[in-house]
C-alpha cells in the first residue's frame, strides 16, 4: 500500500478502464481513464496545483496571499484544495448555473464563492473575469490562476497525464479523444503523445454540437466545462491560448442530449458514474471506434465524476424540467410539448420593416407571437434559452420603430415532457405570464399559452 506525506502528492495516477458492456459490437479497445481519481475529484487537480507550484515559484503567489479563479468549478475546487493544504485563502467567482454539487465541494474547503450572472461579453465590466480580475487588482497579495492563458495548465498533462497514458498502453495507444474546455489537458496531453509516437497518435476533440471549436454558432449548452461558448453580443471569439488547436486532428460534434443519454448508459452497463463532459468524450469516442479495426486503442480521459452532478444529469425532475425527458411517472396525460406552438423567431436587430414584411408573407396574424433573438451569426440549431431577448407581435411591430421597442417579456422555461396538470406549470398559469418557453433537449421549441396549457381543453 502506497503512502503519501501531502494530499497533493495524490493528483495524478488515475488508471485506464476498458468498456466492454458500453463498447459491443466495437473492435477497438476503448479504454476511459477516470480522472475523478485526483483527490479535488477531477482532471483539474493536476492543472490546480501545476499554476499554482509555478506561481510559488515565480513569486506570484507568497504566503499568505490569496488564490483566485474565474471557474465553472473543477478547477476552482483544484485551487481550494491545495489551497486549504497549503494556508492560502481561496476566492472563486462562478456562477450559479454550475451543478448546486460543485458550490457545495467549494465551500466545505472554506473556499469563499462569488456568484457573479451577469449576461454580458467578456470584456464587460460586469462580467465574471472582469468582477474576478478587478478582486485581484484591489486584493494586496492576490493571484489570479487564469487557466485559460496560463501555460502551466497544459504543462501539467504534458507531465502527467500523456506519460501516464503512453505508459499504461504500453505505447500501444491510437486515438486520444478528449473534450475541450480550456484547452488545456488535450493540448498538453496531445503534444506528449504525438512526440512520443512520432505523430502516430491520432487527437480528437470532442465538442458540445453549438461549441464554436468545432464550428458551431457559439450558443450554450447544458453540459458543464466542455465546449466555447460566445457571447451573442460579443465582437470576437477569443480561443484561450491553454489551447493549440494544431494539436487536433478533427472534431467530432455531439449534442446535449446525447451526452447526457451516453453517462446514464455508462453509468447503467459499466458501472461508471462519469460527468457531462464525459458523456460528450465517450460518444466521441464510441463514433471514432466504428471506423476502426481490432488493432486500434482508445484512450478517453473522463474529465469528473456524475456525484457532481447528480441533482441535475442524474436527476429526473431537472431533466423533464429541461427537455431532456418525459415525466418520471407517466400519466398518459398531454404534455407541454404536444400543446406547444411553433414560432417564428426574429433577430433582435433585425429592420422592422424587414421583419413586418417576413411576417406577413408567412401568413402571421396581427396578434400572433415571434421570439425576439439575440442575432447570431451561422445559427444551425434550435436557440438556447439565454439567446431569447423577449417577444413581440406583428401589431406591435407595426407600432414601433425598432425590434427592440416592441418587446413584452416571456415566462419560464418548461420542458416539453411535462404533462399536464404539473404544479410548475399551474404556477406559471397562476402567475399572469403569457407566454412559456418550450425546451425540447435544452433548445427552444416553441411557446405553451395559458388556454393551452389546461389539461381539459
Amino acid at each position: 500500500m502506497a503512502r503519501y506525506e501531502s494530499i497533493l502528492e495524490t493528483v495524478g495516477g488515475t488508471p485506464l478502464i476498458r468498456l466492454t458492456r458500453a463498447a459491443a459490437g466495437l473492435q477497438p479497445r476503448i479504454y476511459v481513464k477516470p480522472e475523478w481519481q485526483n483527490p479535488g475529484g477531477s482532471v483539474k487537480d493536476r492543472a490546480a496545483l501545476s499554476m499554482l507550484r509555478r506561481a510559488e515559484s515565480e513569486g506570484a503567489l507568497r504566503p499568505g496571499g490569496t488564490v483566485v479563479e474565474v471557474t465553472s468549478g473543477n478547477t476552482g475546487i483544484g485551487l481550494a484544495m491545495a489551497a486549504a493544504h497549503l494556508g492560502y485563502r481561496a476566492v472563486i467567482f462562478t456562477s450559479s448555473a454550475i451543478s448546486r454539487e460543485k458550490r457545495s465541494q467549494l465551500a466545505a474547503y472554506g473556499a469563499e464563492v462569488r456568484l457573479v450572472d451577469n449576461f454580458v461579453p467578456k470584456a464587460h465590466p460586469d462580467s465574471l473575469r472582469s468582477h474576478g480580475e478587478r478582486f485581484v487588482a484591489e486584493t494586496p497579495g492576490a493571484w489570479l490562476a487564469a487557466q485559460y492563458d496560463n501555460p502551466a495548465n497544459p504543462a501539467a498533462h504534458y507531465a502527467s497525464t500523456g506519460p501516464e497514458i503512453w505508459s499504461d498502453t504500453d505505447g500501444d495507444i491510437t486515438h486520444l479523444v478528449a473534450t475541450v474546455g480550456t484547452g488545456g489537458t488535450i493540448s498538453g496531453t496531445a503534444r506528449y503523445l504525438k512526440e512520443v509516437s512520432d505523430g502516430r497518435v491520432q487527437v480528437i476533440g470532442a465538442d458540445p454540437t453549438t461549441s464554436s471549436y468545432a464550428g458551431g454558432d457559439g450558443s450554450q449548452k447544458f453540459i458543464e466545462g466542455a465546449g466555447h461558448f460566445v457571447h451573442p453580443e460579443s465582437n470576437v471569439d477569443d480561443w484561450p491560448t491553454s489551447l493549440d488547436s494544431g494539436l487536433i486532428d478533427r472534431f467530432v460534434r455531439i449534442d446535449d442530449r446525447r451526452a447526457i443519454e451516453t453517462i446514464q448508459w455508462l453509468a447503467r452497463t459499466e458501472g461508471i458514474l462519469a460527468g457531462g463532459s464525459s458523456g460528450v468524450a465517450v460518444a466521441a469516442a464510441l463514433d471514432v471506434a466504428r471506423d476502426l479495426g481490432p488493432d486500434g486503442t482508445v484512450v478517453v480521459p473522463l474529465p469528473d465524476s456524475g456525484r457532481q452532478y447528480l441533482s441535475t444529469y442524474f436527476d429526473d425532475d431537472w431533466l423533464t424540467a429541461n427537455g431532456f425527458a418525459g415525466s418520471a411517472a407517466p400519466t398518459g396525460d398531454p404534455t407541454v410539448g404536444e400543446r406547444a406552438t411553433p414560432v417564428p423567431l426574429v433577430d433582435r436587430d433585425e429592420q422592422v420593416t424587414d421583419v413586418v414584411t417576413r411576417l406577413e408573407n408567412g401568413g402571421i396574424g396581427p396578434d400572433d407571437v415571434a421570439l425576439v433573438l439575440y442575432r447570431r451569426a451561422g445559427r444551425s440549431v434550435a436557440p438556447h434559452p439565454t439567446d431569447v431577448v423577449g417577444a413581440t407581435t406583428l401589431a406591435r411591430l407595426r407600432a414601433s420603430s425598432t425590434v427592440a421597442d416592441a418587446l413584452q417579456s416571456v415566462g419560464p422555461r418548461l420542458g416539453a415532457g411535462l404533462p399536464l396538470p404539473h404544479p410548475s406549470v399551474t404556477r406559471w398559469r397562476d402567475s399572469g405570464d403569457k407566454i412559456a418557453l418550450v425546451l425540447d433537449g435544452g433548445r427552444v421549441t416553441g411557446i405553451l399559452h395559458p388556454e393551452s396549457a389546461d389539461p381539459d381543453r
